[in-house]
């Protein structure tokens, strides 16, 4: 977190009292506080300098006079922290520290913005898009996104294939595995921070690999969701911060094999039925802000949601969830607004894939706005994949 000083030096923190008081001088307050926050998250701030044990107010500027918005006493040491949740949107909050026997502290500007989360669809480090990392370099695929990753202050989507070198191939038509060091590279190129791993390919190559998959998510630095050794580490929401912001995944697949599935003690995915899903979402809104709810769901090319889909989405929805983003249809589908502040991706298709048709080639990055009222803003930043390479326009 940035942090803004409002402090004054040692050297010139006393001022002369009244005149006429020979030696009396009076002490200005400091206060520490974040730079930037988001909308309606609280504002948590340290003042130093107040005699001990003097009540402390921190005060918000209204244009017409200054506002006590939280009161503590000083410690002996004459510190205290005090916290203040805004009632209402601003573009800044002017905060300033005051207390008897002492100057107020000089304002504290604390400036409020959206949080970013930019979401994309399936990206698979196997199957053709290996062969172009060892042909062109790991990195190669995801050049022209990483940037419009980078800049978000969350970057996620969903992680295709097993990242292993361990396993044996289970009977199924189509296995993805990638290799842990190119998803170390990429991870730290593109600015990732959460990758789910709820779908029907992270056990292509069985529950070692789908293990090794979840720790080299982790080592790489981003949060697996959606699979873990167990039903509960499965279904266990990842949640990170940003300017104060909590935001909480939940994965969730509705894709076989069903020998994917977590159980008690074994490692897996977590399977989606409407019991799962209310209660996974409503344990993640006690955890966080927003909550963001994603789904492995759908008919493979299909360019409409089905009832299903629907079913789900209005499970998460109801229960609490800010924004629902889907994956494995390999197309585009709707972007819907089911209630204000609230949205529904039901599929962003293909991202970093060997996409073999114009339908499939169809991509895009989902740019959402979060405060703690839920998604303030979305926009379809539509590209194309052009031999495993995603390009999206500028505009």
């Amino acid at each position: 977190m940035s942090i803004a000083r409002v402090a004054v030096a040692a050297a010139a923190s006393v001022v002369m009292a009244a005149p006429g008081v020979a030696g009396a001088q009076t002490p200005q307050l400091s206060i520490e506080g974040p730079a930037v926050r988001a909308p309606g998250v609280e504002i948590a701030v340290v003042v130093r300098g107040a005699p001990p044990g003097a009540p402390v107010h921190l005060e918000h500027r209204t244009p017409r006079s200054w506002v006590v918005v939280a009161t503590g006493v000083a410690a002996g040491d004459g510190t205290v922290r005090l916290r203040y949740r805004p009632h209402r949107p601003r573009a800044r909050h002017p905060l300033r520290a005051a207390a008897p026997g002492a100057l107020p502290s000089r304002t504290l500007d604390v400036r409020t913005r959206a949080v970013t989360l930019a979401a994309f669809g399936d990206a698979n480090f196997g199957d053709g898009v290996a062969t172009v990392m060892a042909r062109r370099g790991d990195l190669w695929p995801w050049r022209d996104v990483a940037p419009v990753l980078r800049r978000a202050d969350v970057a996620f989507g969903n992680l295709e294939c097993a990242i292993s070198r361990r396993g044996a191939p289970v009977a199924k038509e189509f296995r993805f595995r990638g290799r842990p060091g190119a998803l170390r590279r990429v991870v730290r190129f593109a600015g990732l921070d959460v990758l789910n791993l709820a779908n029907n390919h992270v056990g292509d190559y069985g529950t070692a690999a789908l293990l090794d998959t979840v720790r080299h998510v982790r080592r790489s630095g981003a949060l697996p969701v959606g699979a873990g050794a167990t039903l509960a580490a499965a279904r266990r929401p990842a949640v990170t911060t940003r300017l104060g912001l909590r935001i909480a995944f939940v994965g969730f697949s509705d894709i076989g094999p069903g020998s994917f599935a977590a159980g008690l003690r074994r490692p897996g995915t977590a399977f989606a039925t409407l019991p799962v899903i209310r209660a996974g979402v409503r344990e993640a809104a006690r955890r966080a802000d927003v909550v963001v709810a994603t789904f492995h769901w759908g008919v493979e090319r299909a360019r409409q949601e089905n009832a299903r889909q629907r079913a789900f989405a209005r499970a998460a929805i109801s229960s609490g969830a800010t924004a629902v983003i889907g994956a494995h249809p390999h197309v585009l589908q709707p972007i819907r607004r089911p209630a204000r502040r609230r949205l529904i991706a039901y599929s962003l298709g293909n991202f970093v894939w060997a996409a073999g048709s114009a339908l499939t080639s169809s991509t895009g990055i989902l740019h959402l706005r979060l405060s703690t009222r839920g998604v303030e803003s979305a926009r379809l930043q539509r590209g194309r994949i052009l031999g495993t390479r995603p390009r999206v326009r500028l505009r």
